[in-house]
């Protein structure tokens, strides 16, 4: 029996709903390839534990599985108010004040962050995600700014703070950040996403850090910022960037409900062109968090960033939070599965060619070759998954089998389009022996097997692909 592969790959958040080493393990067997852990929430102690019961998950199921550490960023948020929440009228004034640390029911509120160091006068403000909208009047002190409500309606404690208009001039990363970053630093994590990016120094920046710490996880920008969304610097993102995640939440406050779609097209569209991993995330199955069931406009929204091309989808509370979880993994697996093969993802006319034009010519070549020969996958035999990664850019309709002797790019590849990858020593048939151990686990099913297999004349040494061979697996 052939088994069934989804090309799109699910990453699942942990939470209080999973936070147990049976719930991680049946999210991978539902078809979670890889696990968010959001910094937001949790303490470093929590992630002690969680860590390991997802390696042990992973190692007990034999699939690699990513790790994504989810940065909280600038999120900035009001603080507690007197009896949890505060009316408010248009026209009325308020003054934030980070100097505050008990609210006294007055118009005067406390806010976890120091705005009068970032914001103009003139700016917008959106609060309780965009519900209450108001403008910078006046910068009152070192600690205080005066705004005026633009709409009648209700503040309540610890909600979050959007400011689309505020140039944060590099300075994305709390202190927080910082010490969830070290945290990190000799973790088994391999993927660090930066909340609020708003330039590609933002990712320059962090890739410093993990640089100088000798951490070799990958870098996510989450796109969630109006800053980040000007054309020539969403490229500039894209570039700087292992991958990118559209945000689409916070996006959607900052700059318009109506700007997402487009925006989404576009980032998965770059991410392709550039070769980059792409997560579209937030809300795709948001009703799962009560309901057994998804909503049809739901599914429709998996259903299109898989033929748009999406690397990944996500699930943030219907995971983390939600009565549902392993219901939520399977209908979003369901629906990648169905339209995977009933509608060709779109396709992209750019590609630009990276630094190793070598081994971009070989992933393309391979790609082309598969499909007019209808083999049954392609065998990358990777170091770092760079090959993988770049074959897997040109988004072919079978399997790409990854072979590495590196456990952290086996990882990090599982969240690859159509990626399935192994960790196995390094040697001259180390493609060809793992296609005949898949081949005898029923993989590719009954009868005469071919395959393509791209690999260096110097295995386990990176950037060295120049070889496309076809093999038959009997």
């Amino acid at each position: 029996m052939k088994i069934i592969f989804k090309r799109t790959k699910i990453l699942a958040t942990l939470g209080p709903a999973t936070n147990t080493p049976e719930q991680i393990e049946a999210l991978l067997a539902a078809g979670t390839n890889g696990i968010r852990l959001n910094f937001s929430h949790g303490t470093h102690e929590d992630r002690d534990v969680q860590l390991p019961w997802i390696r042990e998950a992973s190692a007990r199921l034999g699939k690699p599985v990513a790790v994504l550490q989810d940065l909280q960023g600038p999120k900035i948020r009001l603080g507690t108010l007197k009896d949890n929440s505060f009316a408010v009228k248009k026209a009325d004034e308020i003054v934030l004040d980070f100097a505050v640390t008990e609210h006294d029911g007055s118009n005067r509120l406390p806010v976890q962050y120091n705005l009068a160091e970032k914001v103009k006068i003139g700016e917008p403000i959106y609060i309780f995600d965009g519900k209450i909208r108001t403008t910078v009047l006046a910068i009152e002190s070192g600690t205080a700014i005066r705004l005026r409500i633009e709409n009648d309606g209700m503040l309540m404690s610890k909600k979050g703070i959007n400011l689309p208009d505020t140039d944060f001039g590099g300075d994305i990363l709390t202190p927080k950040d910082l010490r969830d970053i070290e945290y990190g630093l000799d973790k088994d994590i391999d993927f660090v996403a930066l909340s609020f990016v708003q330039s590609a120094d933002d990712i320059h920046s962090l890739r410093q850090i993990l640089t100088a710490g000798g951490s070799t996880a990958q870098i996510i920008a989450k796109i969630e910022t109006k800053a980040a969304i000007e054309p020539t610097t969403m490229r500039e993102i894209v570039q700087a960037s292992d991958g990118i995640m559209v945000a689409r939440g916070d996006l959607a406050v900052e700059a318009g409900a109506e700007v997402v779609p487009i925006v989404q097209r576009r980032l998965i569209s770059l991410c392709r062109e550039y070769g980059k991993l792409v997560i579209v995330a937030t809300q795709m199955m948001a009703s799962m968090v009560d309901s057994p069931e998804p909503t049809r406009a739901e599914v429709g929204d998996v259903a299109n960033a898989v033929i748009q091309g999406a690397d990944v989808v996500m699930l943030s509370d219907e995971t983390a939070n939600g009565s549902y979880p392993l219901e939520a993994v399977a209908a979003m697996k369901r629906t990648i599965l169905y339209t995977q093969d009933n509608a060709p993802v779109s396709e992209v006319h750019d590609h630009v060619t990276p630094a190793n034009a070598q081994r971009d010519a070989i992933s393309a070549a391979a790609v082309k070759l598969a499909e007019q020969l209808k083999v049954s996958a392609i065998i990358a035999e990777t170091k770092y998954g760079g090959t993988a990664t770049n074959i897997a850019s040109y988004r072919p309709n079978l399997p790409i089998i990854s072979v590495t002797s590196e456990p952290r790019a086996a990882q990090q590849l599982a969240l690859n389009y159509a990626n399935r990858s192994y960790v196995r020593p390094d040697g001259e048939r180390a493609g060809v022996e793992l296609a005949k151990e898949l081949k005898a686990e029923g993989f590719f099913g009954e009868g005469q097997t071919t395959v393509i297999v791209v690999s260096g004349r110097q295995p386990g040494l990176a950037g060295a692909t120049d070889t496309i061979r076809v093999r038959m697996i009997e």
